[in-house]
């Protein structure tokens, strides 16, 4: 008896849609991934790909490659925009508690990984705009722009925080909302001054820095402000929010072009989904549960997503209306948790009450004085993850 391959669809080719395409042409799926814009852009700056992360992709076989790009080495410390150290952890620390650094990685290096592990022709131009979930008697379908209509046995919606298959699929569900900050991130050559490794926040403004491979370093900001804004010269503007904080802070913001500073508004979702998924259809990554970037763990709930959606598959037999239920019970319950403490962390970084900083500052100073470990602490049962396996 001849046995057919299985087929899956998956849209967006983001962190987490490439993933999920690597894990399932792994099981021996013959896999298509639909992208808007090809060739793929890796959009962002940096990307912090933490131990659970690094899981996910030892069951790609990628983890040691990725792990080779580490570049942190000794503190990386919380500070006032003096530069006094309000808490510090060591990198460590960070692998005696969770097995693993703390990689930080350009987002090109991570999707160039992932883009090796699928086959040639896998990455077809198409952006989704509508999508049939099937049932037990018919394939699911997306329809693209053109009309272009591909069937498959499985559809991921891995099309990012304006997913329109997360619109389709739950039509009542309400969109993200502002978390009520900006961002703005870039990469640029080491600075002359000394790398203050890890994050300074001051009132309702963050500002972090940490170093890549090859002389570069990652930076980001964050500031208050009301949704929508945009400053003709980025640059200026950031050395306006940032130029009086502590060195190295003004050389990095002065090193980095308007054109190389990415700018994104924060939008998070208060309300998860009833489900993951909707007949043949998973729903994955930012699609399904957008949060803040506080915990530096978006990219990572991606990649648990992708291999434990694979492993819920393959366990079923590669049903999938049997697989897919269990993937929404495995998966739900723990991106909630994750996105409301990513949630809380951000909240407290946008406090601009001079007492309520103060206040702020004293009790984490004091908490780092009773456990060095607490800058990290919080971030034990995110690390815990394990694949899933049938037992």
């Amino acid at each position: 008896m001849t046995v057919s391959t299985r087929t899956a669809v998956i849209v967006g080719a983001g962190v987490g849609g490439l993933a999920t395409a690597a894990a399932l042409h792994r099981d021996g799926w013959s896999v298509r991934v639909l992208e808007k814009h090809l060739p793929v852009e890796p959009i962002g700056a940096g990307i912090s790909i933490a131990s659970n992360g690094l899981r996910a992709l030892d069951t790609l076989g990628v983890g040691d490659r990725v792990r080779g790009l580490a570049a942190i080495h000794g503190d990386a410390s919380l500070r006032t925009p003096d530069g006094r150290v309000v808490a510090a952890s060591s990198a460590d620390a960070f692998v005696r508690r969770f097995g693993d650094p703390m990689v930080l990685a350009t987002r090109a290096a991570l999707m160039e990984t992932l883009l090796s592990l699928v086959p040639e022709g896998t990455l077809r131009q198409g952006s989704a705009v509508d999508v049939d979930p099937g049932d037990a008697d018919r394939a699911a379908s997306v329809t693209t722009a053109d009309g272009e209509v591909h069937r498959a046995d499985l559809v991921v919606a891995g099309d990012g925080i304006w997913s329109p298959l997360r619109r389709r699929l739950f039509p009542d569900h309400p969109a993200p909302s502002y978390a009520g900050f900006t961002t703005w991130r870039a990469v640029v050559p080491m600075p002359s001054s000394p790398l203050a490794t890890g994050e300074t926040w001051g009132r309702g403004r963050v500002f972090g820095a940490m170093p890549l491979a090859d002389g570069l370093v990652y930076w980001y900001a964050a500031a208050n402000r009301p949704a929508g804004g945009k400053h003709p010269d980025p640059r200026a503007e950031l050395l306006s929010l940032f130029g009086g904080w502590h060195d190295p802070i003004p050389e990095l913001v002065g090193s980095a072009g308007n054109n190389a500073i990415l700018h994104l508004d924060v939008h998070w979702s208060d309300s998860p989904l009833p489900a993951l998924h909707r007949g043949r259809v998973a729903v994955i990554g930012d699609a399904a549960h957008p949060m803040t970037p506080n915990l530096g763990q978006g990219g990572n709930q991606a990649l648990e997503d992708a291999v434990d959606l694979a492993a819920v598959i393959a366990h079923h037999g590669d049903e999938v209306l049997d697989a897919l239920p269990e993937f929404s019970a495995l998966r739900l319950p723990r991106t909630t948790d994750v996105v409301r403490r990513s949630r809380r962390m951000g909240a407290m970084t946008q406090w601009e009450s001079r007492p309520a900083v103060a206040v702020r500052n004293a009790l984490l100073r004091l908490s780092a004085r009773l456990s060095p470990d607490t800058a990290i602490k919080p971030l034990d049962s995110i690390m815990a993850w394990r694949p899933f396996t049938a037992a």
